[in-house]
């Protein structure tokens, strides 16, 4: 278990974070604060949950996949061997928080928000579901779309170690490997004001660790639905992108706003029709509907981009370095040197090129 907080300690960290965040700032930052405290003060090592009589035995049994998870990143994925998920955390509610995303009336570009760790990042997180609502619909007053969604962990980036929480430790085994990796992934290489770049790389990292955690620990019916998990996560991912090229296409059209409002609204009504087609044909297949369950917007489709966008990029680069971690991140933290117009533009050029692309190009 890492060493406990000091008083002290933590009274340094609230007061860093008033004197460093401007008075707009002080009371996000404050709930920021508390909501950490609040995480660190429910922390137990894993093992002394597994000791404990009173452990649920299907919590037990999540524990020690998680172990045995931990202990694989490190020495199968490079993935750094520290204090990160080696304790457990039950927060009693569903995510540990939920992040405001947000884009203009005629953009997917997403809105940022800067904080004193992170740098520039394209979401704002809540501790509190609450909290969250209230501040989109301030944002939404100002003209933004906007988009609320739950998360089941966060990276804390090496500054403290991150537990494992009630949140995601019973997601299907497989799931739960993923979700290590890509966080831990951000200990590897983590560039202030990308967010696009950060995010794309975590999922690189926890597609090439699946793939090794299954060919090592994976039952046959593990690694069949893996497969179709990931057909029908590439088929949402599809259907995203093509409505972001669409929608992409409209706003830079000229049309006045009345006549290009329109169309935006007749688009995202496609955009469900075509979601729930999709949905039919895996049998009524639920899990994506999360991002449905308000009416889609700029906001929703920024929110999944940030998030897939660049992974062609990123395995490309994987490829060429024959699938070796190691130097995969050396190549990866040498773009992360680079100025960020530099970067975007050496990824683009690893992106595979379609039809679409091409046209644009030229």
């Amino acid at each position: 278990m890492p060493a406990p907080i000091s008083v002290r300690t933590l009274a340094a960290i609230v007061v860093a974070v008033m004197l460093l965040a401007g008075c707009s700032n002080i009371p996000y930052y404050l709930q920021s604060v508390r909501g950490q405290l609040d995480i660190w003060s429910r922390q137990q090592d894993i093992e002394a949950v597994l000791e404990d009589p009173g452990t649920p035995a299907p919590l037990r049994e999540k524990l020690r996949s998680v172990l045995t998870i931990r202990d694989f990143a490190s020495a199968e994925l490079a993935l750094p061997r520290n204090s990160s998920y080696r304790s457990y955390a039950n927060l009693e509610r569903p995510y540990v928080a939920w992040s405001v995303f947000a884009a203009p009336e005629f953009s997917i570009q997403p809105r940022q928000w800067c904080f004193i760790f992170a740098g520039c990042v394209n979401y704002r997180g809540y501790f509190a579901k609450d909290d969250a609502q209230a501040f989109a619909a301030e944002v939404a007053a100002e003209g933004y779309d906007v988009f609320v969604g739950g998360i089941p962990a966060y990276s804390m980036l090496g500054y403290f170690a991150d537990p494992v929480l009630n949140t995601f430790v019973n997601y299907p085994t497989p799931h739960l490997a993923r979700l290590i990796f890509h966080e831990l992934a951000h200990q590897v290489v983590y560039v202030r004001d990308d967010s696009e770049f950060n995010e794309s790389f975590a999922v690189a990292v926890e597609q090439e660790g699946l793939r090794r955690w299954l060919d090592r620990f994976g039952t046959e019916q593990d690694r069949t639905a893996s497969v179709l998990v990931g057909q029908r996560r590439s088929q949402f991912v599809e259907l995203i992108e093509a409505y972001r090229g669409r929608l992409s296409a409209l706003y830079a059209s000229g049309l006045p706003a009345p006549a290009m409002r329109a169309r935006k609204a007749a688009l995202f009504g496609e955009l469900q029709g075509d979601y729930q087609k999709l949905k039919a044909s895996w049998g009524g297949f639920a899990g994506f509907d999360r991002w449905f369950s308000e009416k889609p917007n700029n906001a929703l489709l920024a929110s999944v981009s940030i998030y897939t966008r660049k992974v062609p990029a990123f395995e490309a680069i994987l490829q060429r370095e024959n699938r070796d971690l190691a130097r995969f991140y050396t190549v990866v933290n040498g773009l992360a040197q680079l100025p960020k117009a530099e970067r975007s533009a050496a990824l683009e050029r690893l992106m595979p090129r379609t039809a679409e692309t091409a046209a644009v190009a030229h």
